[in-house]
């Protein structure tokens, strides 16, 4: 058989086969991984997405063989904990993803590798902690213990014993909690008559997420201000944990499945009932379209969610396509330097959020590249400064066009990219902040 050189074919995933012991099995996973890194050896295309890859080449340069078969095994987790599975190397740039039939899938090899390190309890308490979002966000927006928290977090000392103890890095901007939570705050207008577009439902359910929950629910109340001015009926999702997506990339792949359980059956009843389900956070989003789903190939459930799971700029623009959607912008934004989140890019929409921005009359500069942040990745004290590495081409980029507004529909990466660019006259508003605003709402 004639094996081609690349793929011209758009990439397949297959389901992920975590139920099975041989998963974990070490001595087969280093034999995985050892094929994954002599393919990526060979072609080297990746060098320039993240640390993993250099990581993974230093390692093969500087041994004996100038090969894979040279490098210790054991020094193969310094590329796994370089991987904070973004994808874009498996959507973006590798060749031989399926269904080319050197089947390489980079991002769950790592995935692999970091259940199999959870698996044997190699697991940092501090790594325990920050993928908890549920669990903190519970404990951190109760009131006054939001003072004391939000206040730690820019307290130098407080910085200080959180890096030498925790391993959090003091210099990175960690999100404040606030006492007045979106789920127990916000009001959802069901009152309007369902208008359902070729490509659209006409009513739409919002899954808060852990974020928007708990740190920024001012996000969630502006969507639910743009579906009222749209007179698109909304309501919340009756009962949610956390997506899953921070104990997935932590390898607590049990965890996902106890969340999913807690989540599938509520959103899989709004998918059956047509309602169109909203996340404002790509990751969580992310979760729901492509994570469970290989994870869960065969429950009917997950993959009625993943049919009805729309970012929120995709559904807006599909709306518009539809004839639906008011574009009575009241407010012009100026300029506005936007970042594409990688959770985002990798759901295959195109440039929702960028549209939705122009069509409401803003100038905007796209940034199309990681911001280094990685979810709890970035926060991290051994990882902070590959964060920082990793994300300044973005700070640069994002600056030069000296914006009014910096923006990102990672609440996060905004946040690392303001903290890295500096000082600026550009203020910090999520896209759909900036749309409420352009709506003059």
């Amino acid at each position: 058989m004639t094996v081609r050189e690349g793929n011209l074919q758009a990439p397949t995933r297959h389901p992920l086969d975590w139920q099975n012991p041989e998963f974990y099995n070490e001595a087969a996973l280093f034999h995985e991984m050892e094929r994954v890194f002599d393919l990526c050896h060979g072609c080297r295309r990746c060098v320039s997405l993240c640390t993993a890859f250099p990581t993974l080449f230093d390692l093969v340069d500087e041994s004996s063989t100038l090969e894979v078969d040279g490098v210790n095994k054991q020094d193969y987790w310094k590329v796994v904990d370089q991987c904070y599975l973004c994808d874009l190397c498996y959507m973006t740039k590798c060749p031989y993803v399926p269904p080319h039939p050197w089947n390489l899938d980079f991002p769950h090899t790592m995935l692999r590798a970091k259940a199999v390190k959870f698996k044997q309890g190699e697991t940092k308490f501090r790594d325990k902690l920050l993928s908890s979002t549920d669990a903190m966000g519970k404990l951190a927006s109760i009131p006054v213990v939001v003072q004391v928290v939000n206040a730690a977090m820019n307290n130098t000392a407080a910085r200080k014993l959180m890096d030498t103890q925790l391993g959090i890095h003091r210099d990175q901007v960690l999100p404040k909690y606030d006492s007045a939570k979106f789920r127990s705050t916000a009001h959802p207008d069901n009152s309007f008559t369902s208008r359902e577009g070729a490509q659209t439902p006409g009513k739409v359910a919002i899954y808060a997420t852990c974020y928007v929950n708990y740190n920024e629910p001012g996000i969630g109340h502006d969507l639910l201000k743009i579906l009222a001015h749209n007179e698109i009926p909304s309501v919340l999702v009756e009962k949610e944990s956390c997506c899953g997506m921070p104990k997935l990339e932590l390898g607590d792949l049990e965890t996902v499945e106890k969340h999913k359980n807690v989540n599938i059956p509520h959103l899989a009843k709004l998918a059956r009932e047509g309602y169109a389900i909203l996340t404002a956070v790509p990751s969580c989003t992310l979760m729901y379209k492509q994570e469970l789903p290989l994870m869960f190939p065969d429950d009917a459930d997950v993959q009625a969610v993943k049919a009805a799971m729309w970012d929120p700029f995709e559904y807006l623009m599909a709306r518009q396509a539809d004839g639906l959607l008011k574009t009575d912008f009241a407010k012009p934004l100026g300029k506005v330097a936007y970042h594409v989140p990688c959770h985002q890019r990798v759901q295959n929409i195109g440039n929702k959020t960028r549209d939705s921005l122009k069509l409401a009359g803003a100038e905007v500069t796209m940034v199309e590249r990681c911001s280094g942040h990685d979810g709890t990745w970035g926060v991290k004290t051994e990882f902070y400064p590959n964060a920082v590495k990793i994300g300044r081409p973005v700070f640069k980029q994002m600056a030069a066009a000296d914006p009014d507004y910096i923006s990102s529909d990672c609440a996060i990466a905004a946040s690392h990219i303001q903290h890295g660019m500096g000082e600026s006259r550009a203020q910090k508003a999520h896209p759909i902040t900036l749309m409420r605003i352009a709506y003059g709402l």
